[in-house]
C-alpha cells in the first residue's frame, strides 16, 4: 500500500512538471494517505519535487486540480516541515510552466516558465540578443525581476463573468449551514445538491449570487425570513486558450488563467522580437480588433488602461514596427526607440529621460539612410522639437569639452590651494594669492613660477617674486606655484647611536642639546656611560683647501646626572651622537657543562679569568664512568660553521664520496648549529690546572663529557663502512681489514682519525710505508678517495715521447761539440 501511494504521489509530481504524463484517476487520488508514508519515502518525494522544481506553496493548487484531498496535502506539508526539508523546495519565480512545444501554461499560483530561459547560444543568436536588448522596452521581457504574472489571490473583479471550468463556492450559514464547491459545466450549469442545475454562464458574481440565492430559498426557508444567509465566491478559476501571432519571440497557443491580461500573454511568449512593434499590439476577439496596446504608455506614464483581461480564443497579434531610431551618447537612456507618426526628436529625448549633465546641446549629429547612401545631418537645439524622424536614424549627443573657460590654479605654500575663477582681464597674481588667503609662513617669496599655455597650447614658464605679483596679469589655465622653504632643502635630521633605548634618526630643531636628544631616544640604557659622549659633525661651508684633510668635526663631552652637557653647546643639523658603554659594566655570562659530572647544568662565570678547571671544580668533578678523553668544548662563533676547516673537510668527504646517509645527516645537524667544535685535553686540564690546555671560559661555552666509549666508526673508501667494537690490541690496519679493506679508489696515505674530543691525526709517510695514527675509543676513521685522474691518449704519448727524444738529441749534440 505504501509503495502504491508513493508511486501515485510521484505521478502527481511528474504531472505538475510535464503535462505529457497521464494523470492518476480520481479514485486513486482520493485514497492517498500521507500518514502511511515513512520518513525515507517523504525524503524521496521531496527530492523528486526539487528535481521538477515544484515548490511547497504549489501543492495546494495542483492537488485541487487532480482531486487529491486538501487534508492529505496539508499533512504532507506538515511532514516535510517536520523533517526540515522545506528549504529544499524554495525556488525563485522563473516564469510560466510549459505544457507542450507549442503551448505555454500559466498555473493558478502564477508560477511560470517563460521563453526567456537561458540556454547555450550561437554567435548569431548572441548578436540577435544583443540587438534586442538595445530596443527600448525589451528589458520588460529580459529582466528576471519583472514577471507581469497575474494576481490570482485578489478579490474577484465585479465585471468577471463565469464560464465553463470556473469553480463556484457556495457558503450557506445561519440557521442552516452547508458549503458546496461546484464546477461550471461546459453547458454553463452548476449542479447544487438536492436542488438541481442552475445556469450561471456569462453571469457576473453579483448576478450569480442573486440567482443562486433565489434557487436555494426554495429548500432553505430561512433565507427568505432572514435567519439564513448565502455567500457566493469564486474558487479555482478556469483556464483559457489564447493565440499569440506576429512578430513575437515564441508564437503559439497558450493556456492562461482567466484573469490573464495582454501583458501576461506577452510575457509568457517572450515579448516582441527584433522586428516586433512595442506600440502596435492588437487584441482580436471574434474576428474584430477590440484594443491596441502600447507598451510605451506603461513605460513612460505607467498607464495600463488598454491592458485588458483576455477571454478564451482571443488572438494577440504583434505587428512589425514602422519607424525606429537610435539615440546614443550623453542621454540618460541610450536605446533604440520606436516612434509613431508626427512624433519628433524631442519625443525620443523624453523617452530617453533627457540629456545628461555634461551633454553638448547646441547641436546633435545624426546619421541618416537615404535612397542610395548615408548622410550626416546636424540638428540645432532650436529644431529638436520639430525635427521629423526617419526609420534608421542614429542620433549622437556629444559631451562638452573637458576644459575650463576661466580657470586658474594656485598650489604650494598658500593656505587654500586649488582652482579659482579668472575674474576679469586684469586679475593679477596678487589677487589670486589673496583669494587663497595669503602665503604661509614658510613660503619662499623670493622666487615663484607660473606655468602657462601659449596660444597653440605649448607650455611655457614665467618666474617672478611674490612681491611683484601685483604687476603680473593672469591668463586662462595659468598655474601658480609658491614654493616652501622647507621643501627646498634637505630634511634636517639628527642621529643617536649606542646605549640608548631607541637609537636612530630624529628631526632637527633649533636649540636642541645632547640631553634633549637622549630623551627623544627614550633615555639611556642601564649600561650607558655619561663619560666621553662623542658628537660628530659635518664640515659645512668651508673654503676648499687641498691641504685640509678634515672630513668631520668630533667633540667629546662628559654629561652630568641630569644629562646637561657643556654650557652653550647646541646640536646642528646632521650631527651624530654616540653614547658609549660603561667600561665597568658587565652582564651575567653563563656556560654549561653536560654529561658525566656530579652536578651538570648551567653556571655563571664569576670572573673574566675563570677557566675550565674552575668550572669542573664547581661541577663536583667527574663521575667514575666518565670518559675524559672524549670531552669536547662547543663555542659560539660569529661566522658560519661551514668556515671551520675541520667541518669543511668532513663535508667534502661526506657529500662527494660517501653514501652513508646516517653520516651525512649527522654532519648536516652539526653544520646547522651556530657553534664550533674546540678540542680540549680534559685529562691534562684536571691534572695540571692553569696549564696551556686550561682555556679561559667564554659566554655560551658548552662542555660535554661522555660516558666511556667502546666503539670505533669507519667512513670513506672502504668496502663496508660500519661501527666496530674498540679493542686496544687492534691497530688501524686491523680496523680497515675488519671493514672489508681499502677500495681501489682509496687514498691510503691521506687517511686520518678524528678522536672523540675533536682532535685529528693523519697518516704519515715513513720511507715507502704508511704510518697510521693510533686508534682510541670513540674515534672516527676517515679514508678519502683519490682524485679522478685522466690518462694520456695515444697522441699525447707520442707527443711526450717525441719531445723527450728531441731533448736527448740536443744534449748529445752539445756534449759532442764540447769534446
Amino acid at each position: 500500500m505504501k509503495k502504491l501511494l508513493l508511486v501515485q504521489i510521484f505521478l502527481f509530481i511528474g504531472l505538475c512538471a510535464f503535462a505529457q504524463i497521464p494523470s492518476i484517476s480520481q479514485i486513486q487520488s482520493q485514497q492517498m494517505k500521507v500518514e502511511d508514508l515513512s520518513d525515507e519515502q517523504v525524503r524521496q518525494l521531496v527530492a523528486e519535487m526539487k528535481k521538477n522544481k515544484i515548490g511547497l506553496d504549489q501543492l495546494d493548487t495542483y492537488a485541487q486540480q487532480k482531486g487529491i484531498p486538501s487534508s492529505e496535502v496539508g499533512k504532507l506539508k506538515d511532514r516535510i516541515r517536520a523533517l526540515n526539508l522545506e528549504k529544499e523546495l524554495s525556488f525563485p519565480v522563473s516564469g510560466f510552466s510549459p505544457i507542450t512545444d507549442t503551448e505555454r501554461t500559466v498555473d493558478q499560483e502564477g508560477t511560470t516558465q517563460s521563453a526567456r530561459d537561458v540556454k547555450p547560444m550561437t554567435a548569431a543568436e548572441r548578436d540577435y540578443d544583443a540587438r534586442r536588448k538595445k530596443i527600448f522596452g525589451a528589458e520588460l521581457f529580459t529582466n528576471k525581476n519583472l514577471t507581469f504574472e497575474p494576481n490570482l489571490r485578489m478579490a474577484t473583479p465585479p465585471n468577471y463573468k463565469l464560464a465553463a471550468g470556473d469553480e463556484v463556492v457556495i457558503d450557506v450559514y445561519g440557521y442552516s449551514e452547508v458549503q458546496h464547491k461546484l464546477k461550471v459545466s461546459p453547458e454553463g450549469y452548476i449542479r447544487i445538491p438536492y436542488l438541481g442545475p442552475v445556469y450561471v454562464n456569462s453571469l457576473t458574481m453579483d448576478e450569480a449570487t442573486k440567482r443562486i440565492s433565489q434557487q436555494l430559498a426554495t429548500i432553505y426557508g430561512g433565507i427568505k425570513s432572514g435567519n439564513t444567509f448565502v455567500q457566493v465566491s469564486l474558487g479555482t478559476i478556469r483556464t483559457i486558450r489564447v493565440l499569440l501571432i506576429g512578430e513575437i519571440e515564441m508564437p503559439g497557443t497558450y493556456s492562461l488563467p482567466s484573469l490573464a491580461t495582454v501583458a501576461n500573454a506577452l510575457y509568457v511568449s517572450g515579448g516582441p522580437n527584433v522586428n516586433g512593434s512595442f506600440r502596435d499590439i492588437q487584441v482580436i476577439r471574434n474576428g474584430a480588433p477590440v484594443v491596441r496596446f502600447d507598451l510605451y504608455d506603461f513605460l513612460k506614464n505607467g498607464d495600463l488602461s488598454n491592458n485588458i483581461v483576455l477571454q478564451d480564443q482571443d488572438i494577440v497579434r504583434v505587428n512589425p514596427y514602422k519607424t525606429r531610431v537610435e539615440l546614443v551618447g550623453q542621454v540618460k537612456r541610450q536605446a533604440i526607440y520606436e516612434v509613431k507618426e508626427n512624433e519628433t526628436l524631442q519625443t525620443v529625448l523624453d523617452y530617453a529621460g533627457g540629456f545628461t549633465d555634461i551633454a553638448y546641446r547646441d547641436a546633435i549629429r545624426a546619421s541618416r539612410i537615404n535612397n542610395k547612401e548615408r548622410e550626416v545631418v546636424n540638428v540645432p537645439f532650436a529644431e529638436i522639437n520639430s525635427f521629423q524622424l526617419h526609420s534608421g536614424d542614429r542620433f549622437v549627443v556629444d559631451s562638452v569639452l573637458s576644459r575650463f573657460s576661466n580657470r586658474v590654479t594656485i598650489t604650494g605654500a598658500v593656505f587654500h590651494p586649488g582652482e579659482y575663477a579668472l575674474e576679469g582681464a586684469n586679475m593679477t597674481v596678487a589677487d589670486l594669492i589673496k583669494q587663497a588667503d595669503g602665503t604661509k609662513e614658510d613660503a619662499s617669496t623670493a622666487r615663484a613660477v607660473i606655468f602657462r599655455l601659449k596660444d597653440d597650447f605649448t607650455p611655457t614658464l614665467l618666474s617672478f617674486s611674490v612681491s611683484e605679483g601685483g604687476r603680473i596679469s593672469l591668463q586662462r589655465e595659468d598655474s601658480v606655484v609658491i614654493y616652501s622653504k622647507l621643501g627646498l632643502q634637505e630634511e634636517y635630521q639628527l642621529k643617536i647611536a649606542g646605549e640608548v633605548n631607541r637609537p636612530g634618526y630624529f628631526n632637527f630643531s633649533d636649540s636642541l642639546q645632547i640631553g634633549d636628544l637622549i630623551l627623544m631616544a627614550g633615555g639611556l640604557r642601564d649600561a650607558a656611560s655619561l663619560k666621553r659622549v662623542e658628537v660628530s659633525r659635518r664640515v659645512r661651508g668651508k673654503e676648499y683647501n687641498p691641504a685640509d684633510s678634515i672630513s668631520s668635526i668630533v667633540a667629546q663631552f662628559d654629561l652630568s646626572e641630569d644629562l646637561a652637557s657643556a654650557q652653550g653647546f647646541y646640536l646642528q643639523p646632521f650631527d651624530e651622537v654616540v653614547i658609549r658603554k660603561s667600561p665597568t659594566y658587565s652582564e651575567q655570562a653563563s656556560v654549561s657543562v653536560d654529561g658525566e659530572v656530579v652536578f651538570p647544568g648551567s653556571y655563571t662565570i664569576n670572573t673574566k679569568k675563570e677557566k675550565i678547571s674552575d668550572l669542573m671544580k664547581r661541577a663536583g668533578g667527574l663521575r667514575p664512568e666518565a670518559y675524559a678523553e672524549g670531552a669536547v668544548l662547543l663555542r659560539k662563533t660569529f661566522v658560519n660553521s661551514s668556515d671551520s676547516a675541520l667541518l669543511n673537510s668532513k663535508l667534502q668527504i661526506f657529500y662527494n664520496k660517501l653514501d652513508d646517509s646516517t653520516a651525512i645527516r649527522k654532519m648536516e645537524t652539526t653544520v646547522s648549529q651556530k657553534e664550533q667544535l674546540l678540542g680540549i685535553n680534559l685529562l691534562e686540564i684536571l691534572k695540571t690546572p692553569g696549564s696551556k690546555y686550561d682555556l679561559l671560559l667564554e659566554e655560551g661555552d658548552m662542555i660535554k663529557i661522555p660516558k666511556k666509549l667502546e666503539t670505533v666508526q669507519l667512513y670513506g673508501e672502504i668496502y663496508f663502512p660500519k661501527k666496530m667494537r674498540f679493542d686496544k690490541k687492534i691497530t688501524f690496519r686491523d680496523y680497515i681489514r675488519g671493514a672489508g679493506g681499502f677500495t681501489n679508489s682509496a687514498l691510503k696515505r691521506r687517511s686520518y682519525v678524528v678522536y672523540a674530543n675533536g682532535d685529528v691525526k693523519s697518516s704519515k709517510k715513513v720511507l715507502f710505508f704508511n704510518s697510521y695514527p693510533k686508534v682510541k675509543p670513540g674515534a672516527e676513521i676517515y679514508v678519502p678517495a683519490k682524485k679522478d685522474g685522466k690518462g694520456l691518449n695515444s697522441q699525447e704519448v707520442i707527443g711526450v715521447t717525441t719531445g723527450i727524444a728531441s731533448l736527448a738529441l740536443i744534449i748529445i749534440t752539445i756534449l759532442d761539440r764540447t769534446n
